[in-house]
């Protein structure tokens, strides 16, 4: 065939062949519409819309009355909470039926009195130090607390080797030196000479609540670089005489095991009618096991609401131990609560002279 016959032949089988494509296309299309067209559609509509005129705001009284509501119900349940958790001593009761005397010594009323009392004062001000020291050199019989602990005191020493008082906590920030140097304060009151011995030579801060300095003290007493003769220094309470910690030694506890540090015992306890010693936290060191071997009486200081009756346990059992007798705990920063202790038994009034 000619060229131009066998085009032709192949441009009309291109036609036919787009043609019959063309034609599925479009009965394809009209399957579609036509199904389309048979579905029935599931939306409709409910309402018609409605529209707000103004500008919508939100409802503050009922806004801050739920947050009231939800904020006193959060509280309620943190209170529950912590006092569930919370095993720690609520009444001296619990320390008697432990087996442990008891000596509740100090009640706090107020926020700061609290925080002085149940707090170490090395992180107070000087104002708020003069002021625990004001508090501490009223008339003896302000002093109840502290008053109230000395005839079990006395008694609790009378059987005792020496006239040496150890105190020692159960762990750090219960009032530990608190405790101590306000009854070293009140025993001086009663015109007996008191030295309070400082032997926290880690952290211990008695030079800065009493308002001495800190030059030949304990630690330079017991490394041979001071004399006992001079270590005592004068507070300003009158028979109240205080031997600070010293420089910080890096070996506190080889130090009190030295044969110079019952040479300085037997040396205050010749001079002063009661030597007391603020020692360390039994359960962080063992530097209180240490000095009790070289007093007559040990008394240890729980704080009320923090340390549990296990605490009181483990540090008697550590004292048990090394052979020391624990002769009473006093419980410190007592407080009223709406719940729990209250302080049933312990009723105080004042009894004074009459003024002429």
């Amino acid at each position: 065939m000619p060229k131009t016959q066998q085009e032709i032949v192949r441009l009309t089988r291109d036609v036919e062949s787009g043609q019959q494509v063309y034609m599925q296309l479009l009965n394809k299309q009209q399957e579609l519409k036509i199904t389309e067209a048979s579905t029935v559609g599931d939306v409709r509509i409910v309402d018609p819309a409605i529209t707000q005129p103004g500008v919508l705001k939100p409802k503050k009284a009922l806004i801050i009355l739920g947050s009231i509501i939800l904020g006193l119900l959060l509280s309620v349940i943190g209170v529950l909470l912590r006092s569930l958790f919370n095993r720690g001593i609520e009444s001296p009761q619990a320390l008697e039926e432990h087996g442990s005397a008891s000596m509740p010594v100090f009640r706090c009323r107020n926020g700061k009195k609290r925080a002085i009392a149940s707090k170490p004062l090395k992180g107070l001000s000087a104002t708020s130090r003069a002021s625990c020291w004001r508090w501490a050199t009223r008339p003896i019989w302000r002093l109840r607390r502290f008053v109230a602990c000395a005839p079990s005191l006395h008694f609790a020493m009378m059987q005792a080797q020496n006239n040496v008082l150890m105190l020692t906590g159960i762990s750090p920030s219960i009032g530990k030196t608190f405790v101590c140097a306000n009854l070293a304060a009140v025993i001086s009151q009663t015109h007996k000479r008191v030295l309070l011995i400082d032997c926290d030579m880690r952290k211990g801060y008695t030079h800065e609540l009493l308002g001495t300095n800190n030059v030949d003290g304990l630690s330079d007493i017991l490394a041979g670089k001071g004399e006992m003769t001079s270590c005592a220094k004068s507070t300003a309470i009158p028979n109240f005489d205080l031997i600070p910690r010293g420089q910080v030694p890096p070996n506190p506890s080889e130090l009190l095991m030295s044969e110079r540090f019952g040479e300085l015992i037997a040396w205050a306890s010749s001079r002063y009618d009661l030597v007391l010693i603020d020692t360390p936290p039994i359960l962080a060191v063992t530097d209180a096991a240490i000095v009790g071997r070289h007093v007559g009486t040990t008394l240890m200081v729980a704080r009320y609401a923090v340390n549990t009756l296990k605490e009181v346990e483990t540090s008697l059992s550590r004292f048990e131990q090394n052979g020391i007798q624990v002769k009473g705990v006093i419980l410190n920063s007592i407080f009223r609560r709406a719940t729990g202790y209250q302080d049933y038994g312990y009723y105080e009034y004042e009894y004074q002279s009459d003024a002429k």
